[in-house]
């Protein structure tokens, strides 16, 4: 009994020994990591972790219901989809074929109204609110200085940053994207109380607008310039901008760094499902008209599904662009496989959301399990 009591006086030392250590080296973030994530057996973010975050609602409004298909479910999954959606556990798969649902199963409990976390889906809806601000005349152009806003860039390299660069990921800043070290700028990022401080301690040590590297810090330096710009909340914004217009059904909640900081993680983080997801591709595929009304200018999506630079085909303006057998793709892309892919030609949107997705060796790889989404929602269409 003593020696429990002597492990207990220690152990309990040890851990405030500790804590007083993370706090003075500036890493007390960790404290959230470990209670919200590694404690509950993850090693990483995952699709219900938003429910251990500070959030903010955005509301719906006129809510308007995608109608079924003439054929709607009449195909099952083939067994190739099938294997994939189990292996690398699906939550939901929905195929949307002429603007109708043709397919939708969903898995593991979710139904087409349950939450769960978008990842990087979000960086697509934080480039098009980038869209509706110069629309709206609040930013310029793409062209316009991040130093107009952010008075922290306009020294140095830093000042030639425009705000197309950062929705193209192109900041030259010293970002460093690495999802599973604890000690990266993107886990301080994810946990920290003041996603600002953390923010505008970053450095550009590159020439800007010159070549695409993958950094979410540049979609959360532009939703600091759309809120500077527009006087308002990004998730006030999203929610009138794109939320209600788009006539999404439900509500949906955008983690924030602390009810204190009240900041949005716009680089990740919006909680929705599979068929609200699926409305801002529609809009991108319809050149950003919604019922007859011109939502975002087509000009803009036109540039946003291009490649800006020719070295980096696979990325335009907050949109990730693919080529598969021949046919063109741009799509939005989340952390664990969350997808919802747009084919203009053929008046197809695929969606996909689950807890995993085949390893990759690199941000943006196109592997295996993204070929299955596509090509085996092309099968089950030849059957229908």
């Amino acid at each position: 009994m003593k020696f429990l009591k002597k492990l207990l006086k220690w152990l309990v030392i040890l851990i405030g020994i500790l804590i007083i250590a993370l706090y003075a080296t500036d890493t007390d973030y960790l404290i959230k990591a470990v209670r919200t994530i590694y404690l509950k057996g993850h090693t990483t973010a995952y699709l219900d972790d938003y429910k251990y975050f500070d959030n903010q609602i955005v509301e719906n409004g006129a809510h308007e219901l995608w109608p079924n298909h003439k054929n709607y479910n009449s195909v099952s999954e083939t067994e190739a989809l099938k294997k994939v959606n189990t292996q690398y556990e699906t939550v939901a798969y929905v195929i949307i074929k002429n603007d109708s649902i043709w397919f939708e199963k969903y898995y593991d409990g979710f139904n087409e109204n349950s939450k769960s976390n978008s990842f990087s889906v979000a960086k697509s809806y934080v480039s098009a609110m980038l869209g509706k601000a110069i629309m709206e005349g609040y930013i310029e152009s793409l062209d316009q200085p991040v130093c107009d806003f952010l008075p922290e860039f306009c020294d140095g390299l830093a000042g030639k940053m425009t705000v197309g660069d950062l929705s193209s990921m192109a900041s030259g800043t010293n970002w460093d994207e690495r999802y599973y070290s604890p000690f990266s700028v993107t886990t301080r990022a994810y946990f920290d109380d003041d996603l600002k401080e953390v923010l505008l301690g970053l450095k550009v040590i590159e020439e800007p607008g010159q070549k695409f590297k993958y950094k979410s810090g540049d979609t959360q330096l532009l939703a600091m310039v759309i809120e500077k710009a527009t006087g308002k909340k990004l998730y006030d914004y999203l929610e009138e901008s794109l939320w209600k217009p788009l006539g999404s059904k439900n509500e949906t909640l955008w983690q924030i760094d602390s009810k204190e900081g009240d900041m949005v993680k716009a680089y990740c983080c919006i909680a929705s499902n599979a068929k609200d997801f699926a409305r801002l591709g529609k809009l991108y595929k319809d050149h950003g008209k919604w019922n007859g009304k011109q939502v975002l200018d087509s000009a803009f999506i036109a540039k946003s599904v291009r490649p800006r630079f020719p070295e980096s085909p696979q990325y335009g303006y907050g949109w990730w662009l693919y080529d598969r057998n021949g046919k063109q793709f741009f799509m939005m892309r989340g952390h664990l496989g969350q997808l919802v892919m747009v084919n203009r030609k053929d008046n197809l949107i695929i969606v996909r959301l689950g807890h995993n997705r085949m390893k990759q060796s690199y941000i943006g790889e196109e592997r295996e399990d993204l070929f299955a989404y596509i090509d085996e929602a092309y099968k089950m269409l030849e059957n229908d």
